[in-house]
C-alpha cells in the first residue's frame, strides 16, 4: 500500500496547529511528503518546558489526523523546515501510538489502525501570512519555476537520504 499519512511527533497542542493552520517546522523528504493526504499528530512531552510547546495530550498519543492541503516553508523555522497545511481535521485518541525514533514517520493510515470515513472532520482556518508555497499532489510543480543549486540540493539529499554536500550536480550547456 502506497504511503498516505507523515506522522509527526510534536510539543504543540491541537489548539495551536488548529490555530497554525497545520503542523510545522520539519525537515520531510519531498517524494514522500508530496504523495501524504493525511497528517497524523502524535504528543511529545519531552519538550514540554521550551518556549514552543504548549503540549496538552498525553505522551506518545494520536490525538489529531488532519487532510494534508499543501506544504510551505515554515515561518516559525525558514529554510529546510516545512509546515504541514491541512484544510479539515479531527480529534483522536490512541495512546502509545509513537514508536519510532525519528519525529516524522511516513505511513499509512491503515497502519495506523485509522478509518478517515469513520471520522467526523472540521474545518480549519488558515494562517493569515503566507510563506514560501511548495504544494502536494495535482497542485504541486516541482522542482520549482526557479530553483537554486542549494535548493535542488538539498531537495535531492532529502529523497536519497544524504547530506547536502554529498550531492554533486552537473549542468551541461
Amino acid at each position: 500500500m502506497p504511503i498516505d499519512t507523515i506522522v509527526v511527533f510534536t510539543a504543540r497542542s491541537p489548539e495551536r496547529i488548529k490555530r497554525e493552520g497545520g503542523s510545522q517546522a520539519w525537515v520531510l523528504n519531498p517524494v514522500h511528503a508530496r504523495n501524504a493526504k493525511w497528517l497524523v499528530a502524535t504528543q511529545n512531552l519531552h519538550n514540554k518546558d521550551h518556549e514552543f510547546s504548549d503540549a496538552t495530550e498525553p505522551h506518545g498519543s494520536a490525538f489529531l489526523i488532519g487532510r494534508i492541503s499543501g506544504l510551505k516553508r515554515s515561518a516559525d523555522e525558514p529554510g529546510d523546515r516545512w509546515l504541514i497545511e491541512i484544510d479539515e481535521y479531527a480529534r483522536i485518541n490512541i495512546p502509545n501510538a509513537w514508536k519510532w525514533r525519528n519525529p516524522v514517520k511516513y505511513t499509512t493510515v491503515a497502519d495506523l489502525g485509522i478509518d478517515p470515513k469513520r471520522l467526523t472532520f472540521q474545518k480549519v482556518h488558515k494562517r493569515t501570512e503566507e510563506p514560501a508555497t511548495l504544494q502536494t499532489e495535482s497542485a504541486m510543480q516541482w522542482p520549482p519555476a526557479t530553483l537554486t543549486i542549494a535548493e535542488a540540493k538539498k531537495a535531492l539529499a532529502a529523497t536519497f537520504g544524504v547530506k547536502p554536500e554529498a550531492v554533486e550536480i552537473s549542468i551541461r550547456g
